[in-house]
Order: structure tokens, then sequence, then C-alpha cells
């Protein structure tokens, strides 16, 4: 058996918290993943990383934390971002000078995993540097550090841009996995090189609304053009997408690539 590398997506205020740690109670058991990693930007209501909630995910089994666009939305990230024992990654083409670091050894049974997190540029806000020349510095920052696989957080909007990224990436890396749509896409697969990929994991959120916000005020917005503020329920049911990424700690090539889905009230 390779590497089993349990990857969240978008993790999305209580609902998503809640509904993780209640299926990681029984994913663990029947996966028996080596090491658990959660995008983990929208875990504070929302918008934000608060110690509080990063903390309630790591009780839970959660191993290390990818983020994107909304990071630093909470002030209290800039206390703890840089925690080693925490492997909080921010999109590792942040300008120079940016707090916190693109990428993280994480420690496994097989061997350190070298945990990546970009983001893309097409239909985001940020104007961010180019994420294919900044993952590029950062596998060439860490090639003289010992790891037995690379896995990469895409978190982007376009996904031409995703799929670019994932072809760029094919056979450098063990995966590439795409975030921040909070959709989950259906090309779960091994590239030509031996790199597992999928367009989005999807998130851990409210169910009943549109991408786990609740639907009233999303509703509201389309039709008159108004702003509205984005309302996260506390309750009720919460989809969490996943995937069960196997990798072959000899070579870091991908063995697998699995997708999960399941629905819990919470």
């Amino acid at each position: 058996m390779g590497l089993a590398i349990l990857f969240l997506g978008d993790v999305v205020g209580r609902v998503g918290r809640t509904g993780v740690a209640k299926v990681l109670k029984h994913w663990k058991t029947q996966l028996q993943p080596d090491v658990i990693i959660a995008n983990a930007e929208n875990i504070a209501h929302g918008k934000g990383i608060t110690r509080a909630t990063i903390e309630e995910l790591r009780v839970a089994g959660v191993d290390a934390f990818t983020s994107g666009n909304h990071v630093f939305r909470k002030p209290e990230i800039y206390d703890f971002i840089e925690d080693p024992k925490l492997h909080i990654t921010r999109p590792a083409n942040y300008p120079p000078g940016v707090a916190g670091s693109g990428a993280t050894l994480v420690p496994t049974p097989h061997g350190d995993l070298l945990l990546i997190n970009t983001m893309g540029r097409v239909f985001m806000h940020e104007t961010l540097d180019c994420p294919f020349q900044a993952v590029d510095s950062v596998l060439a920052d860490y090639q003289n550090r010992p790891h037995v696989a690379t896995f990469v957080d895409m978190h982007a909007e376009a996904t031409s841009e995703k799929i670019a990224f994932g072809h760029y990436l094919d056979g450098r890396v063990s995966a590439v996995v795409g975030t921040h749509t909070h959709v989950a896409t259906a090309d779960a697969e091994i590239l030509p090189g031996g790199t597992a990929y999928i367009t989005d994991v999807g998130m851990c959120g409210y169910k009943g609304g549109v991408l786990g916000v609740d639907k009233a005020n999303v509703l509201h917005a389309f039709l008159t053009q108004e702003p509205v503020r984005h309302e996260i329920p506390e309750a009720g049911l919460c989809a969490v997408n996943g995937v069960l990424v196997v990798i072959d700690a000899s070579n870091g090539k991908a063995i697998s690539i699995r997708q999960l889905h399941e629905e819990v009230m919470v």
C-alpha cells in the first residue's frame, strides 16, 4: 500500500467544521489515510481562519492546511500562520515578504510530504504573481530537502487555468487538486506522467444554499443587483467532499485518486 492522502475541499463555517469532524470519525477507520489535509480559508464563518477554528479541525484529525484568497481576512492569522506545528500554507504566489509560506513539509509514516499551495489569477480579484513560475520556484527550493511525494492545491476560479496547471506539473508532482469553486468536478484522473488530478474537489459546507451560503440573500442579489451580506447557516445538512489519493512512496507517482462525498446533518 502506498502513501494515502485524504484531502478535504473548502471547509465552510461551523457547518463545514462540524460535518468534517463527524465524517472523519469513520472515514479515518474506513480509508486509513496516512495524512489528512483540508483547505481552511473559509473555516471562520466563511471568510478567514482563527486559531480556535484551526484547533477544532486539528482535534478532528486534520494534519495540515491549505488556503486561498480569504486566508488573511481574520487579522489574528498573523499570530500563528508561521507556527511550524500547524502546517498552514498560503498561496506561494503572494509577493515576497508576505507572512506565511506557500509550502510545508508534513510528516507521514512513509516520509515527509511536500505540500504546496498556489492561487490562480483568471477571474480572481487579487493580482498575484504567476502561479506557474511560483510553483517552479518552490520545487527548486525543496529539491534537496527529502520528501517522498508532492501535493499541490491550486485555488482558482477558471477551470481552464487549473487544467493547464495540472498539465504543466504532470510528472513533476504527485497530485494537483483544485479548490475555490465549492462545486466538485467529475474529472478525477491520473495524468500521463503519473500525477493525480481533479479540477475541483468541492466544498465541505451547508448543502441547502448556494456554495455553502444561505440562499435567500444570494437570490435577492441576483434578482435585484443590490449588495447583500452572505449569511452562513449555523446548522443543517452538510455536504463533505474530498479525494483520497494514493501515492507510490518509492517514486512519487500516483497510484489512484478516488472522489469522496457524504452528507450529514449537523
